[in-house]
Order: C-alpha cells, then structure tokens, then sequence
C-alpha cells in the first residue's frame, strides 16, 4: 500500500516498504555547478564550457551527475518528512539523462526494504529515488541504505 509521510520524523518500526516522501525541487544555477567544479576539482569541459559540451551534442552545459545526486540527498534532508536517520551506508545510482543549468529537479523517495541489525536500537531502511525534472523525465534513479533509529 502507497502511503504519502506527513510531516515527521520517522524511524525504522514507523516506516513500511511503498511508504513515500516527495522533495521539494531546486534549480541548477551555473553558480552551483562552478561551485562543485571548483569545490571537487571537476573540471570535465561539458560542466564548465558551453562550446565544449555542444561539441559534444549537448545544447549547453551538462551539470555534474555528482553534483544532482548531491542536491538531492540535501533535499531529502529538509523535507518535512524525514528519516531519523544515523549513517548513509551506500547508494547504487545511474545517471539517466542530462541535467542543464534551468533545470529544476526534485526526487519521490520510496521505502523499498528494511532490515533489522545486530543492534536493537537501529535498522536498515533500502530507499529508492527517482529524480525528475520540471518535465517530469527521470534524470536520476537509483538505492540508497540508510541506517535509522528505531
């Protein structure tokens, strides 16, 4: 059963697998994807020139796919809703589609497993993301583990 989480803080025995949360969406500004080139070194030309990357086929700059997975994890935490969460264990991602400066993205995140530890206190939760644009295209999919309260 699909359930929408208010706001809250949700731990691991509050959360059922096709639980939801939808982000709120943010704009790639060629100020942030700079940012994140200066800030990681990431100087691939298709992020920072415009000619490059249309050499490349692209109508412009292409964002780093770092860089949206990055904004997403942010949006995720400041959602009203949200995990009570202690440790990211790993993500699995695939970068679907380019993302250019305008575009807006946001991510629907879906409790897709959870998992007991050895510890009683805490649990694994597996979160599904998919990231959309303001076209509603998938630019981003993929897992995070997630290790929360219970």
């Amino acid at each position: 059963m699909t359930r929408f989480l208010p706001a809250g803080r949700y731990g691991f025995d509050a959360v059922s697998p096709g639980d939801i949360i939808e982000t709120s969406r943010v704009t790639v500004t060629a100020e942030r994807i700079d940012t994140f080139a200066e800030m990681t070194g990431d100087r691939f030309d298709i992020h920072i020139d415009d000619t490059a990357a249309q050499a490349r086929g692209f109508p412009g700059r292409v964002a780093h796919g770092l860089l949206v997975l990055s904004l997403v994890d942010g949006l995720k935490n400041q959602t009203a809703a949200q995990f009570d969460a202690i440790a990211s264990l790993g993500w699995d991602w695939t970068f679907a589609r380019p993302v250019f400066i305008g575009d807006e993205v946001g991510a629907i995140i879906t409790v897709m497993d959870k998992r007991e530890t050895s510890k009683p206190d805490r649990g694994i939760l597996t979160l599904s993301f998919d990231v959309t644009n303001q076209n509603g295209e998938i630019v981003q999919r993929g897992a995070n583990r997630l290790m929360v309260f219970r």
